[in-house]
């Protein structure tokens, strides 16, 4: 009996001994990254012109040592998910499967949102639950299901025991100690370095030369009769920076007509998915109000990815809004309080379709500095 256990005791060791050597494991190939790093500058032009110049906190060690942290699989617990697992560039950064797989292929319960011109973001997730990008790139790591890696002193041990870290970190930090923070650090620096603004909206703004007829036409209907810029203001197409907001309206009111940063849009009468509603019940539905830059490329749309198409996205604004508890004042009749059609055409709808696709930065989707660089 005594020799039976100590045969088992040593086969459980043995088992624990390869999970934890298996989990260890580090990139066989070295990222491969150019001899002087790239300049994350922003290239800000079109409608963010008026960035030029303006220093976001970033430097090119920095964000170098972000963009290789962002691909790198090792962040995840079994080295199998990295951020762009979820975050692929061919799609502006967002993911084009309706809910998001994490570690062991598990599901997630939404849509992974795109990535591009967080700058200045401080409303972050589909729920706003992270109001800085430092705090936003940890949790996904951090997540039981999305990366899996809930011990920040196991990440930092991995990250070390990856030989290309040590001078990626120098350069970045001026030594090459790996902390949690530092790692926050470089992955907040590549993210705000990921900015589009090259689209053919943005050069229609800066060379005063018009989109096509039918472009334009849905330019117009974004204006005006479809009323998309309530929610979708500013020069990326959110609410940040765009409308000011009456103070003395609640977060779902919309103050004269125009919503904040987060709305309920009226996707359904009751949610299962409650967004902000998990931090205040008053905001049951309500979810955060996404940019439109590349919105052609980040399908399927909502945060549950419910649609599939723009042309479905339309349709919901003109014919499917729902009367929920928390329905936008945006997106109520005033003088009944029911949910308002918009009444678009089909050559309305169309051509409001077209115009969003003039909102694609094809450049984006093709920079080199935010490719991956262990794809070589």
């Amino acid at each position: 009996m005594k020799i039976r256990l100590t045969l088992m005791t040593l086969s459980l060791l043995v088992v624990v001994f390869s999970c934890q050597k298996d989990t260890f494991k580090t990139n066989i190939k070295a990222p491969e990254l150019p001899s002087i790093a790239y300049d994350y500058a922003p290239k800000w032009g079109g409608m963010l012109s008026q960035m030029e110049g303006q220093d976001i906190g970033i430097t090119n060690e920095g964000a170098t040592l972000g963009r290789v942290l962002f691909y790198d699989k090792i962040l995840s617990i079994d080295n199998t998910v990295s951020c762009g697992s979820c975050h692929h560039q061919a799609n502006a950064f967002s993911d084009n499967t309706k809910e998001s797989l994490g570690i062991n292929s598990q599901k997630t319960t939404r849509n992974a949102p795109a990535i591009s011109n967080l700058y200045d973001d401080n409303l972050l997730f589909w729920d706003g639950r992270s109001t800085s990008i430092k705090d936003l790139v940890l949790r996904p790591i951090r997540n039981h299901k999305e990366m899996g890696m809930e011990d920040m002193n196991f990440l930092v041990a991995k990250v070390k025991a990856a030989p290309y870290y040590s001078d990626l970190f120098a350069k970045a930090f001026g030594n090459a100690d790996v902390t949690s923070d530092r790692i926050a650090e470089a992955l907040s620096q590549y993210l705000k370095s990921m900015v589009g603004c090259n689209s053919d909206m943005d050069k229609s703004v800066a060379t005063g030369e018009p989109l096509s007829p039918q472009a334009q036409m849905g330019r117009d209907i974004f204006f005006g009769k479809g009323t998309c810029y309530n929610c979708h203001s500013g020069p990326d197409f959110n609410s940040r920076g765009g409308f000011k907001i009456d103070p003395f309206f609640p977060p779902n009111g919309g103050g004269f007509g125009w919503a904040q940063n987060i709305a309920d849009i009226g996707l359904d009468k009751q949610y299962s998915d409650v967004g902000m509603g998990v931090f205040d019940p008053a905001l049951v539905g309500v979810f955060k109000i996404p940019s439109l830059r590349n919105v052609a490329m980040t399908a399927p749309y909502m945060h549950d990815g419910r649609f599939a198409t723009l042309e479905d996205v339309v349709n919901h604004y003109n014919s499917g809004i729902q009367k929920s508890p928390n329905l936008d004042n945006v997106f109520k009749s005033w003088d009944t309080g029911e949910a308002i059609k918009l009444g678009l055409t089909d050559t309305e709808r169309s051509s409001l379709v077209a115009f969003l696709q003039t909102l694609t930065d094809e450049d984006y989707m093709t920079d080199q500095r935010f490719s991956d660089p262990f794809i070589n």
